[in-house]
């Protein structure tokens, strides 16, 4: 029987968004200025996230691992130190966009530093998929985990979380996203649903949240 990830849908998110900025600095032109700030906007975003994301990993999901395997917890805590200090050096790349008198060499070093924090964060999410996974699905139902989830979605703030909705729609399927409005549509308060549908449109191409839009109305969940 297939088991609930309660990384699935957040770890497709924050790959999307890696997956966007990288081609982002690829092809920014590093001598204009607004280029220049926009990927640092970007860039900084994707920071906020990760930073975020791996905080609420160690207080909330690493917690209920340190229970039953303490070892395997801390070292991927140790891990988070590491995909932190990548963050710092990426941060530094960003600040030195505009500090420089080379922009376009600050645009190299930055490519390196992000290909760094990269690389990292895409070995480090999958080997949580294997590996924490193995041990939340060995000592808690997939009820906990989704409790464990709904948790964690309740304590983020209203404006991160509509960011990481914006990736997660964008990292998803269609049919990965019509499960994801079918379950708040069940669970959560109606304008929630109505939110989340309202970002669906806005981040999707007209076919795509079309599609979604018809197949919930064959579902009956659309008036």
């Amino acid at each position: 029987m297939k088991r609930y990830n309660l990384f699935y849908q957040i770890h497709k998110g924050l790959r999307a968004l890696m997956y966007e900025t990288a081609l982002l600095i690829q092809q920014t032109d590093f001598a204009n200025s607004d280029e220049r700030r926009f990927v640092k906007k970007q860039t900084e975003t994707l920071l906020a996230l990760f930073e975020k994301h791996a905080d609420t990993e160690d207080n909330q999901v690493f917690s209920a691992v340190k229970s039953w395997e303490p070892a395997v917890a801390d070292a991927f805590e140790q891990e988070h130190v590491k995909d932190h200090a990548l963050g710092v050096q990426l941060q530094v790349a960003l600040d030195a966009l505009e500090t420089t008198g080379d922009a376009v060499l600050a645009g190299q070093e930055l490519n390196i530093a992000f290909v760094a924090f990269m690389v990292f964060n895409l070995d480090h999410m999958a080997r949580e998929e294997d590996v924490i996974n193995q041990i939340l699905w060995r000592y808690y139902s997939d009820a906990e985990l989704h409790e464990l989830t709904m948790r964690i979605v309740s304590a983020i703030v209203p404006e991160k979380l509509a960011l990481y909705n914006k990736w997660m729609i964008r990292g998803l399927s269609n049919p990965e996203i019509t499960t994801w409005l079918r379950e708040i549509k069940e669970k959560a308060p109606h304008f929630v649903f109505d939110g989340l549908l309202k970002q669906i449109e806005e981040e999707l191409p007209a076919a795509r949240s079309f599609a979604i839009a018809g197949s919930l109305t064959d579902g009956l969940l659309v008036a």
